[in-house]
């Protein structure tokens, strides 16, 4: 009883930080759409898109083939496609941040819309659990401690990523809290030498005038 409580909460835990995003969307001509997903360093993430047919039977247009890009927060391109109907992409991040799917539909008169459907994984949802099994011909207990050997690596490898986001925002908030103190210090500079200036041009004029 202990043991699957461990096991439920593992599993649990993996689901928390692994991601599968599955969505539906309209793409109209002309238009871009872009989806956004946070994969740190060293995940494998796995997508999957095509767009969907009125009917089977009938081959879809040109004009609702999609070109694709996948790229990484620093512009770096991790997959490309155009004038495709469906596909996919897979890759180890070599660096963490936001990725970038992007979608594009050729501008066409008149205008048309496209219903894309695509499912994006990463962390220990991206890895073909079916195609392990089969190679490694093992049983659905192996199968599973192996999944939650998997999920205990991908918690550990989080656990380090978000201590190490955690440093880099406490170094940002020293660098911003030590640059508004000098901004402040600066600005009651500024403002003090201004109002000695004003004092000593009011004080020259009036000693000018013969006032004081």
């Amino acid at each position: 009883m202990i043991t699957q409580a461990i096991a439920l909460y593992l599993l649990l835990l993996g689901f928390l930080f692994s991601s599968t995003e599955s969505l539906r969307f309209d793409l109209q001509s002309g238009h871009t759409k872009c989806i956004a997903e946070d994969i740190k360093s060293n995940s494998m993430t796995v997508g999957n898109y095509h767009v969907q047919k009125h009917d089977e039977n009938i081959p879809l247009p040109d004009s609702h083939k999609l070109t694709v890009r996948v790229t990484s927060s620093y512009g770096n391109s991790y997959h490309y496609a155009e004038h495709t109907e469906s596909g996919q992409f897979a890759f180890t991040a070599a660096e963490s941040g936001d990725y970038m799917a992007c979608f594009w539909l050729s501008d066409h008169n008149p205008a048309i819309t496209a219903t894309v459907d695509f499912e994006w994984k990463t962390g220990v949802a991206a890895k073909d659990w079916g195609n392990v099994a089969k190679k490694g011909q093992i049983d659905v207990m192996e199968l599973e401690l192996k999944k939650l050997l998997d999920t205990v690596n991908s918690i550990h490898e989080e656990m380090f990523y978000l201590r190490d986001r955690e440093d880099e925002m406490q170094e940002l908030n020293r660098a911003t809290n030590s640059k508004m103190f000098w901004l402040g210090f600066l600005s009651l500079f500024v403002c003090l030498s201004v109002a000695a200036l004003q004092f000593w041009h009011l004080k020259t004029f009036f000693e000018r005038k013969k006032l004081l």
